[in-house]
């Protein structure tokens, strides 16, 4: 820096201040590349253990959060999802990097990895805390959503119609820590997520 200042001094008035002008914007556009645009996903298909497990690996996912969301229950716990009662849903929150993977294309493999027409089920985990859900967080995800959902059901890739709900995200509670990344912490744990050679 010291020499860089050393060499603007040196020029003429003219050539200093287009120095300077050149200085600023190569400072602002490192700025703005090292600065990174997330977007936020929160979707519910099941146990949320395996969903984790295959979100987490898919290229542009940046972090993964297991909890629970779309009841009324403030502060909700395991033991109070797990009765169905709570109205929430198990749930996981996705941050992304929207340059390398967009909202739809994570919808496509949400779509894959479970199995989006039972309703209040997903394999032999039954109850409405299980449901398939999107929680769009913009109108322009709620579009999406309504769109790739029309899609999956053209598409005839299942063989029942797509019955996830498409709602407004409201409040989130985070899952206890031992449900974090459980299937990393306990490889070969239960789960019944698995990605489907489908194509819609």
């Amino acid at each position: 820096m010291l020499k860089i200042c050393l060499l603007v001094t040196n020029f003429p008035r003219a050539t200093v201040a287009n120095m300077k002008t050149l200085l600023w914007t190569l400072f602002f556009s490192l700025s703005l590349e090292a600065k990174v645009t997330t977007e936020t996903a929160t979707l519910a298909g099941g146990c949320f253990w395996g969903m984790e497990e295959i979100i987490r690996e898919i290229p542009g996912v940046l972090k993964t959060e297991v909890g629970y969301t779309g009841g009324s229950t403030k502060n909700a716990t395991y033991l109070e999802v797990k009765t169905g009662r709570s109205g929430h849903a198990e749930a996981i929150q996705v941050e992304f990097d929207p340059l390398r993977l967009s909202f739809e294309k994570l919808l496509e493999w949400f779509f894959r990895m479970h199995n989006p027409t039972t309703k209040n089920q997903q394999g032999n985990d039954i109850g409405s805390q299980y449901r398939s859900a999107i929680f769009f967080h913009s109108e322009a995800q709620k579009a999406t959503a309504v769109t790739i959902i029309d899609r999956v059901n053209k598409s005839g890739a299942w063989k029942a119609p797509v019955v996830t709900e498409v709602t407004a995200f409201d409040a989130w509670w985070s899952a206890e820590e031992y449900h974090q990344d459980y299937l990393k912490k306990n490889p070969g744990g239960y789960t019944c997520h698995f990605v489907r050679e489908v194509k819609f």
